[in-house]
């Protein structure tokens, strides 16, 4: 897939055309239709006044080829960070809202419980083996300060998955490393729950928090792995259209500059 076109479509081109001469004339072409500049993040010219402009160092940064799909997986793990912090809050308020009326809870909970069994029974289903079932009665025996104390925790976890979102959306490098590390605490959990019960859930929730972690080190050099900082500023900066472009003018003024002093020492 061609992210950068898959962008462009989505969003609209981003054209800029730079006051620098000879960097304008590399972006623009003059056509039959009109003038034509072109796209930063694909490439292509389109056709039409350019979206802004400005000096060249001015230009927006606008990621493309491979920059532009590592930005797209990580919005998609930030989106699926939030998802669990909105569960984790919803779990958080919950256990807030049964310390604040217990007993009424508790007797809600024993009159429908009874029902629960019918039901179970007729698809063959024994509620005494379920653990979310023996949860709820445990949940019930707690004492008012240990509910604070579980929802202190929750609210605390749901507080990280939201830190760890935006760091991946807003694409810092502080949130590559943010990621990693708290990926990396929760794995040995993780891990431990499926020792106890092997489920769907917590089999794909493991296999993506350890493919995470391992994408985000290699892939952005995170703790000096795949060439480190260096190599990973030195691609961000390598993958500009404008850069590139930039480098290129560079290298005909030099070629000529070579050009005219090898005319003159002739």
């Amino acid at each position: 897939m061609d992210f950068s076109l898959w962008t462009c479509a989505a969003r609209g081109h981003e054209t800029y055309a730079p006051t620098e001469p000879e960097l304008k004339a590399r972006l623009h072409v003059a056509t039959p239709a009109g003038e034509s500049w072109r796209c930063l993040r694909c490439g292509d010219f389109v056709p039409g006044e350019p979206r802004r402009s400005g000096p060249a160092d001015d230009a927006p940064e606008v990621p493309r080829g491979h920059l532009l799909r590592d930005r797209i997986i990580m919005r998609l793990l930030a989106a699926e960070r939030v998802g669990r912090a909105l569960v984790l809050i919803l779990l958080g308020a919950g256990v807030l809202k049964l310390r604040g009326s217990r007993e009424h809870w508790k007797a809600s909970w024993d009159k429908d419980l009874p029902l629960i069994r019918q039901l179970a029974d007729q698809i063959g289903f024994n509620p005494d083996h379920s653990k979310i079932i023996r949860g709820i009665d445990t949940a019930f025996t707690l004492s008012p300060t240990i509910l604070i104390w579980i929802a202190v925790a929750l609210f605390a976890y749901a507080t990280i998955q939201l830190v760890e979102a935006v760091g991946l959306w807003l694409v810092k490098r502080w949130g590559e490393y943010f990621a990693v590390v708290a990926t990396s605490l929760f794995l040995p959990l993780e891990v431990y729950e499926l020792t106890e019960k092997v489920t769907f859930l917590r089999v794909a929730a493991l296999l993506v928090n350890l493919a995470a972690v391992i994408w985000l080190l290699w892939s952005k050099s995170l703790f000096g792995l795949n060439g480190g900082a260096a190599k990973y500023y030195a691609e961000h900066h390598s993958e500009s259209l404008m850069t590139v472009e930039r480098a290129a003018v560079a290298a005909e003024s030099d070629l000529l500059a070579a050009k005219d002093g090898a005319a003159h020492q002739s």
